[in-house]
């Protein structure tokens, strides 16, 4: 017998309600006398798939701020969000997050349009060929793997982007006009496995050849901080590593303070009581400098080891990267 809610909010795209719905089912095994009520919410960043997410105030504008505005008035307890989606350079008054579940692959994976491979891409070294990706990070990357490869922007949910790929759609551009067809895509690999299309993948990039985002792989749940009763559940299901891992690499926004379109990587493993860091800032997304720090240190002090990650990533002139991508007024 149900004897507790629980109101939990998300977007309304594919990938976002099979984590929502992975959420739900975790708290459901674990207290089995909690009902669990999916909200869905269309977020500006899912209505608005043509402009650059800075218009909406990058991607915690454009996917969490209005599910966060729930929370906060308290129509919902809690709200699933995609860690890499979620500001780390700015404080959430009154909320903290609950629950991270145990992080999926974060490798970041190529998709093609079908009749072109990997090998063809390689051996032009992008030649004659046109990537899709709305990120500065991946932009960078792939312009390192692929030198005369050409990066156009390209938005959408995930399942929506390959469509556009296999159907040859043209991209919309933010000022007018469009661009593409794309011939590849890049995108997360998790992603691509939560909606079903992990087969579509052909070829995994590895951490060394494309450092992932801040959080990529991590489902976190957020709550009201003083939500005692929500905080006692979702701690039920909270993952301690992915925990950690969090912890790590969203101090190293913080210290970088990075705006929605910084091109800052970051990504950290634990061995034993150990945890490795890698934290990099990319120039302007042109493929050229790369500044790339990596440390280790104790896995339960995670916060200490992302400070001295920024700290040295600053040393080496990473603040003026920053500044030169930061959005004019």
């Amino acid at each position: 017998m149900v004897a507790v809610s629980m109101r939990i909010g998300t977007r309304k795209s594919v990938m976002a309600l099979a984590q929502t719905g992975d959420i739900a089912q975790r708290l459901s095994n674990a207290a089995p006398e909690l009902g669990v009520e999916i909200v869905r919410f269309e977020t500006t960043g899912d209505s608005d798939q043509t402009s650059k997410l800075l218009v909406h105030g990058g991607k915690g504008g454009a996917f969490v701020a209005e599910i966060r505005a729930a929370v906060t008035s308290g129509r919902l307890h809690a709200a699933m969000h995609s860690l890499k989606d979620m500001p780390g350079n700015e404080d959430t008054p009154g909320l903290v997050i609950g629950a991270t579940l145990p992080r999926d692959p974060p490798t970041d994976a190529l998709v093609l349009r079908p009749g072109i491979s990997i090998e063809d891409i390689k051996r032009s070294r992008g030649k004659g060929y046109r990537i899709g990706t709305n990120a500065v990070r991946r932009a960078a990357y792939a312009r390192r793997l692929f030198p005369d490869i050409e990066v156009i922007h390209f938005r959408g949910a995930a399942d929506t982007r390959v469509r556009k790929l296999d159907t040859r759609d043209m991209q919309r551009l933010p000022g007018g006009g469009e661009v593409g067809p794309a011939d590849a895509l890049i995108m997360a690999r998790s992603g691509l496995e939560r909606v079903g299309l992990g087969h579509r993948i052909a070829c995994e990039l590895s951490p060394l050849e494309m450092l992932p985002a801040v959080g990529q792989g991590i489902v976190a749940v957020e709550c009201a901080v003083n939500d005692w009763q929500a905080r006692k559940f979702l701690a039920l299901i909270d993952d301690p590593a992915a925990h950690l891992s969090c912890d790590a690499e969203r101090e190293v926004l913080w210290v970088l303070n990075g705006h929605c379109n910084s091109p800052i990587a970051g990504y950290s493993t634990i061995d034993g009581s150990q945890m490795t860091l890698t934290a990099s800032v990319l120039d302007d997304a042109s493929g050229g400098r790369f500044i790339e720090v990596t440390r280790s240190g104790p896995a339960n002090r995670p916060r200490e080891l992302g400070r001295a990650v920024g700290l040295e990533l600053l040393h080496k002139g990473a603040a003026d990267i920053i500044a030169r991508t930061r959005p004019g007024p």
